[in-house]
């Protein structure tokens, strides 16, 4: 089973993807897409870690910035799969391949690959994204194509999973159960 955790920033998402999977499984790897590049995602990380630590599951941690559609091919049919974020994961594979003209194209093909990773996976799988469409259009052209290229990827990776959460001001709603289908 495949769930999508998708909200804004400190919205809770990722504690609630922690609670969730812990519901479910005895024990989950947990998959760290982020990279601390400065002292306050340093601290960020950290902090992750000690919750982790202090909830006394047994946490098996992974840190994959990049090949995130590999790992998961490989982590199919293992214990349960937590990975925190897909949206840090798609900055860096944004990020990767900076300053090439087709980098649109390049990110669009790994977002395939994930989704195809995430569909063909077997077990429990739960995953964070943010939700970075909400709010305004950013200046810079960069920031306009990853907020588009990240509304895209929770779309199809959303499409692949039973559940889809909407976590905001700490409060998850179960969003597929309210699909409306035309």
């Amino acid at each position: 089973m495949s769930i999508l955790v998708t909200g804004g920033a400190r919205s809770g998402k990722s504690g609630f993807a922690e609670k969730l999977i812990q519901s479910l499984a005895d024990q989950a790897f947990y998959v760290a897409t982020g990279q601390a590049f400065d002292d306050e995602m340093k601290e960020r990380i950290a902090l992750h870690q000690h919750q982790r630590m202090e909830s006394g599951y047994a946490w098996e941690t992974l840190e994959e910035p990049y090949d995130l559609p590999d790992l998961l091919r490989r982590l199919s049919g293992e214990k349960a799969v937590l990975v925190d974020c897909l949206t840090l994961w798609l900055s860096n594979a944004l990020l990767a391949v900076e300053g090439f003209e087709n980098r649109q194209e390049l990110v669009e093909s790994e977002i395939t690959r994930l989704e195809d990773s995430v569909r063909s996976f077997q077990g429990t799988l739960i995953l964070v994204t943010n939700e970075v469409g909400d709010g305004i259009v950013p200046e810079y052209a960069l920031g306009r194509l990853y907020r588009d290229l990240a509304g895209r990827m929770n779309a199809l990776i959303a499409r692949q999973c039973e559940q889809v959460f909407l976590v905001t001001v700490g409060i998850p709603i179960e969003l597929k159960s309210r699909e409306y289908r035309l």
